[in-house]
């Protein structure tokens, strides 16, 4: 059987396209998940403290308000529920099938079906939408020694809640978005904590609090007072995105909230100091805490700014000395460039995604890449954000690929592929917009991929990226007709 759409993961991504498939009369949807749960990043980065850094109202999809979150910030457990509600609530969840990894998808030329394999058995489909997102694989360091530590040892997306924390001595590897959230939660019970510290960050208050129970009940009860808080949110937050991808320089008014963060939490001159970043604010991801700058300032917390040279049986060892731990955290991050990897996608000719990619990441509007027809990214290159929710660029993605497909069944297509010039232009336009960025301020950062070039974020507002991607433009893209007519919407 070849299914009308298969979708590849089941975070926002996947469940949002699925639900909106079928709310286009789309039902033979399938969507398959590797892990044995749905939620992506909210599934599997379970660490104490994991929070969103945007505000809860704009943290949801607009289709399915959620007028009774508990704080402005939502914690990780609430966007995970909210996440199950929908796929209950939409008919979705049936249409998953857990446990199943993707191992490669084929593009079947003559049938015009991609044949995906899957640690599961085999499937079909007319159209592919990978929905895998950019923070699903973590990356843990090339450090010496690694897999000698004889204590315990783990990602911060793979968190041991077996461990017991309490009076132990940890070491914290890395200094991102996940470790200003853990290190607060685990300072409290460690004995000794340090945080090894390669390159600072830049930290400002987060204005997080509970909402109250009358502020939960107006927002239900009063029609449109939830819409004017979500238009307001993403208002303000927009108005950032100046200072990221046209004036640099406003960043300062940014910068000068960081200083009082952390002026007003660490006392030590000495410790200040190496708390400040060495470029400028912006060109790597600005984090939200505002407990982190104090438990760093803990007496049982030492932040350690030496190289490590390498991981001991006992510890971690730099060059000034050895740092003995009976756990090691490895907030390192993730792969965020590979996108679909590591799957092996082939399109038209042969040709893998890979080698396709050689050169960097590219897909026209970040969804469709050409040579590889009826295939569509979520979250896919030059779609990341700065200063904005994700969730409005996927709804944008969303109704993208809505309209590709109903392009198809209303004209009889078999396939469309974007053109190769159409591709092309694209990515010059991103790379030449990206230049007026901070983000190419002079760091190194996960927005760039391997040879240093910014190919996960979006140059531009978030509402200037709906429009682009209000409906497919039929010159973009080579087609083929079908032979017996449109292809079925069962």
């Amino acid at each position: 059987m070849t299914h009308s759409a298969v979708i590849i993961g089941s975070g926002f991504g996947g469940i949002g396209m699925a639900i909106r498939l079928q709310q286009a009369g789309i039902r033979d949807v399938v969507v398959l998940e590797k892990a044995e749960g749905l939620g992506g990043t909210w599934r599997d980065n379970t660490y104490p403290g994991a929070a969103c850094d945007v505000p809860s109202h704009l943290y949801s999809f607009s289709f399915e308000p959620k007028t009774d979150w508990t704080r402005r910030f939502p914690p990780q457990g609430e966007i995970l529920d909210y996440l199950w509600h929908c796929a209950r609530k939409y008919g979705v969840l049936e249409k998953v099938r857990f446990g199943t990894e993707v191992t490669e998808a084929r593009f079947d030329e003559d049938r015009a079906v991609w044949r995906i394999s899957t640690t599961g058995g085999e499937l079909e489909a007319r159209v592919l939408v990978s929905g895998c997102g950019q923070l699903n694989r973590p990356v843990l360091p090339e450090i010496e020694g690694r897999e000698s530590f004889t204590g315990t040892a783990f990602h911060s997306a793979r968190w041991d809640h077996g461990a017991d924390l309490r009076g132990k001595r940890i070491a914290v590897i890395g200094t991102g978005a996940s470790a200003v959230q853990i290190v607060p939660e685990i300072a409290k019970e460690a004995a000794e904590l340090r945080l090894f510290q390669r390159s600072a960050p830049y930290v400002v208050d987060k204005p997080d609090r509970l909402y109250r129970g009358w502020e939960k009940a107006v927002l239900k009860n009063v029609p449109g007072l939830y819409e004017l808080s979500r238009a307001r949110i993403y208002a303000l937050y927009e108005s950032r995105a100046l200072g990221f991808i046209k004036y640099p320089k406003l960043m300062s008014l940014l910068d000068k909230r960081f200083r009082d963060t952390l002026e007003e939490g660490v006392g030590d001159p000495a410790l200040r100091e190496a708390l400040v970043p060495d470029y400028p604010m912006g060109c790597k991801r600005i984090l939200i805490s505002s407990d982190y700058y104090p438990a760093i300032a803990r007496p049982n917390v030492d932040l350690v700014t030496d190289p490590i040279e390498r991981i001991t049986p006992s510890g971690v060892r730099t060059a000034e000395r050895e740092y003995d731990a009976d756990v090691i955290v490895y907030a390192t991050g993730f792969q965020t460039t590979g996108f679909l990897a590591p799957m092996k996608i082939v399109g038209r000719d042969g040709r893998e995604l890979n080698e396709a990619w050689r050169d960097g990441a590219q897909a026209h509007l970040g969804i469709t890449v050409s040579g590889f027809p009826n295939l569509f990214l979520l979250y896919g290159p030059y779609t990341n954000l700065g200063h904005n929710s994700i969730i409005y660029m996927l709804e944008s993605q969303f109704r993208y690929v809505l309209g590709c497909v109903d392009a198809m069944r209303r004209h009889g297509l078999d396939w469309i592929d974007v053109r190769p010039d159409v591709q092309d232009a694209f990515t010059r336009e991103m790379r030449e917009r990206m230049r007026s960025t901070v983000w190419e301020a002079g760091c190194q950062s996960w927005y760039m991929d391997a040879d240093g070039k910014v190919v996960n974020n979006w140059p531009g507002y978030t509402f200037a990226y709906r429009r682009a991607t209000r409906r497919p433009d039929p010159r973009d893209f080579r087609a083929r007709r079908a032979a017996a007519g449109p292809p079925g919407t069962a």
